[in-house]
């Protein structure tokens, strides 16, 4: 009993060999993970665009048009959610506690009456900030 403890003693610090084998393993566990998370950032932000398009806003214009029996304009824009325009006398808002910001850092696009087969069109222009492949809109799915 006595050189079993007298072993721990003795020895103080890991040895090269062993400090190597433990960083050779965690870089093969960050090789192994790190390619399943590269790209996530750009499909949760097309996700969070989706989800203020065809809930947020979507919620907050249909409400305004309960409150004032149509839509904003295309001129008024979102910003009638946000503040009352001289058009609305029953406005009833704010209808949306922030500015409609899409996750890229632009405004949502907005058109009423819409060209696409809805009440109004809604839209990102999505990464690269121009109509494209990559916009995300209500009038798609």
């Amino acid at each position: 009993m006595k050189k079993y403890f007298y072993f721990f003693k003795r020895r103080q610090s890991f040895t090269l060999i062993e400090l190597m084998l433990v960083v050779v393993i965690i870089g093969s566990l960050v090789a192994m993970v790190a390619p399943r998370f590269t790209g996530r950032g750009e499909q949760a932000r097309i996700t969070a665009a989706r989800a203020d398009i065809r809930t947020n806003i979507a919620t907050a214009l249909k409400l305004y048009e309960l409150d004032n029996g149509r839509f904003p304009t295309t001129s008024e824009g979102l910003n009638a959610l946000l503040e009352r325009p001289a058009s609305a006398p029953n406005w009833q808002g704010p209808y949306l506690e922030d500015e409609p910001i899409d996750p890229w850092g632009r405004e949502y696009q907005y058109r009423y009456p819409g060209v696409h087969g809805r009440d109004y069109d809604l839209y990102s222009l999505g990464r690269d900030g121009v109509r494209s492949d990559d916009d995300v809109t209500n009038w798609e799915r």
